[in-house]
Parts: structure tokens; C-alpha cells; sequence
């Protein structure tokens, strides 16, 4: 008889909403949950828009500003348990700073538009399978998180291969990496997860 080892339920569903990778963890540990995670991260949307606007995404010499500026605002309220009225509201907003960053560096490096939208297309994969295991109780391994790189590690990554002016490589190469990583442990964590009710009566019946 094979046991399927649980993980842990995290403390809100919310923080693992989020999607934070070893930077934004580390900054949260410094201020051990004191700050609230919502008015940094609208901040940190503000930001990245004004810096994307002004064509901070197409400069090579300022392309790292804007991950850069939304780790700072957003990452020390990682550790806070987002049980506000209004903190459901971090983790839609973070994936509309690292989507936005994501597509607008390509697209202002020229970069091929499918090579944007197959990069794109891991993070929505990836946000999706995240939103329905944690809706019905299949939480993900705690070292998916860092595997993943988390937004703020994607974000650094993306900035740092537009800074060697090597984006259409390293989209690509994050992309396969990223849809190899999160289609495996996906596929692996719901042929191990429990079966419904349905199908274990189903067995039982069978033997």
C-alpha cells in the first residue's frame, strides 16, 4: 500500500497565493510579518507602471529598476499573514506587475511575440494549477516555491537577461525550464494526490 505524504497546509491560502520566491521570503523574515503587505505592493504597482511608461523596460541600463523596485515595496510583507479586509487583493496584483514587466520587456526588445506568450503562458499555467490544488486542498510542495523562482525571481531573471541584450535566448530557456518544472511536479502531485469519495467507494466496490 503506497502513503501519499501530505504537505503541510500553509497558515493562509493567500500568502501562497502570492508566489514569493527565496528574495521576496528573505526580506519578509526582516520584518517578521510588522508590515502590511497591501499599500507596499499598490506602491510597488505604481512604480513599475511610471518606470514601464517611461520606457525603463526597452533601457538597457535601467531594465533592472523595475523588478528591483517591487522586490523592495513588496517583498518584506511576505511574511504577514494577509488576513486584511482588502489583502486578497497582493496576489492578483502581483501577477499583473510580473506579467506586465514580462511582456513589455520583450516587446520592447523586439523579442518574438511567441517566445513572450510561451513565457507567459508557464506563469498562467503554473498561477492556475496553484489557484484550483489550493481550492481543493492539494497544497504544493515548499520547494516548488523556490524551484519556481517565485514573481520576484522570474522578474530579476527576465531584467538581467535583457541587461546582456540576450532576452530571445533567455525567454526561451526560462520558459522550457519553468514549463518542464511546473507541467512535472503538476502531474505528478494530482496522480499522487487522494482520490474523491466517488472513486475510492468505486474501488471498494470493485474488491
Amino acid at each position: 500500500m503506497t502513503t501519499v505524504q501530505m504537505t503541510p497546509v500553509p497558515r493562509s491560502t493567500v500568502v501562497a497565493y502570492r508566489d514569493d520566491g527565496p528574495l521576496s521570503r528573505a526580506m519578509g523574515l526582516l520584518v517578521a510579518g510588522q508590515l502590511p503587505p497591501l499599500p507596499p505592493v499598490v506602491a510597488g504597482t505604481f512604480v513599475t507602471g511610471v518606470l514601464l511608461m517611461i520606457g525603463v523596460a526597452g533601457s538597457d541600463g535601467l531594465a533592472v529598476f523595475a523588478p528591483a523596485v517591487t522586490l523592495l515595496l513588496a517583498g518584506p510583507g511576505s511574511s504577514h499573514p494577509h488576513d486584511g479586509r482588502f489583502d486578497w487583493l497582493v496576489p492578483p496584483i502581483l501577477r499583473l506587475i510580473e506579467y506586465a514587466f514580462v511582456a513589455a520587456c520583450g516587446f520592447a526588445h523586439e523579442t518574438h511575440p511567441a517566445l513572450i506568450f510561451l513565457l507567459l503562458g508557464a506563469l498562467a499555467f503554473h498561477h492556475y494549477d496553484l489557484v484550483y490544488r489550493l481550492r481543493q486542498r492539494v497544497y504544493p510542495p515548499p520547494w516548488l516555491a523556490t524551484a519556481g523562482l517565485g514573481w520576484d525571481g522570474r522578474m530579476m531573471v527576465v531584467s538581467l537577461v535583457a541587461l546582456t541584450g540576450w532576452l530571445s535566448g533567455g525567454y526561451l530557456l526560462l520558459a522550457l525550464y519553468l514549463w518542464g518544472l511546473f507541467a512535472w511536479e503538476s502531474l505528478t502531485c494530482w496522480l499522487a494526490g487522494p482520490r474523491s469519495g466517488a472513486e475510492a467507494a468505486d474501488t471498494g466496490t470493485q474488491d
